[in-house]
């Protein structure tokens, strides 16, 4: 388990959750499938694999995962985010592309952020080989922070509510910022105790911790 700090750790039931994605899916598109009679290859290989022939996802996954289903309900297929990622994979010498910074989508096609020779900052059509300028794009993860050009931590709700899913803390698993315990354990000691205040008492953290942590497990509860 210790290879996994700093990873992240996610089945795809835990993903789903936290993504509001079918856990069917994401299986699918990490595993491959076949339909009728045609197999699909998986849209890339996932960074664990614990030998049990289950699937697994590691943050970076769960964040390639999001960009690639936010592609996909702006209206470009699987198959269309597949040839992007094995032509970027190269460019951005990245195993997982979509999840940098350097991708941004209009809806129609998906485009990779370079500099030209001028230095002047364009966008790459991965299909067609054209330029466009950047002021028509929007960056696709903007609730995510980033080591470099690489994805670090994510703050699924907002950051000013205090909930952060770091893969450097609790194996990824969402934690209340403030006092770092998963929002799953404090929910679960709010509701064994029947008291937000008592469990606040026994794991020394502020009753709004608890409040912050609370208010999150039952939106994704609801979500489900």
């Amino acid at each position: 388990m210790t290879a996994l700090v700093g990873v992240g750790l996610y089945t795809p039931a835990e993903a789903a959750r936290l993504l509001r994605i079918p856990a069917g899916k994401i299986a699918r598109w990490l595993r491959g499938h076949e339909v009728k009679g045609k197999w699909y290859d998986r849209l890339w290989r996932p960074q664990i694999d614990l030998a049990d022939g289950k699937v697994y996802l590691g943050f970076r996954d769960l964040m390639e995962m999001r960009t690639a289903h936010a592609f996909m309900q702006a209206g470009l297929s699987a198959i269309m985010v597949r040839r992007a990622i094995d032509e970027a994979r190269n460019l951005v010498e990245d195993e997982r592309p979509l999840s940098t910074k350097k991708f941004f989508t209009d809806g129609r096609s998906i485009f990779l952020e370079i500099i030209d020779e001028s230095g002047d900052q364009r966008l790459l059509d991965l299909f067609k080989r054209q330029y466009a300028f950047k002021r028509i794009m929007e960056a696709s993860l903007k609730d995510v922070e980033f080591d470099g050009a690489a994805p670090s931590r994510w703050w699924p709700v907002t950051k000013a509510q205090k909930i952060l899913i770091d893969p450097e803390r609790a194996f990824g698993q969402p934690i209340e910022a403030d006092s770092g315990v998963p929002t799953a354990v404090l929910a679960s000691a709010a509701k064994a105790e029947d008291s937000i205040e008592i469990a606040a008492k026994l794991w020394q953290v502020s009753v709004p911790a608890i409040q912050r942590a609370v208010k999150f497990e039952n939106e994704l509860l609801a979500a489900a």
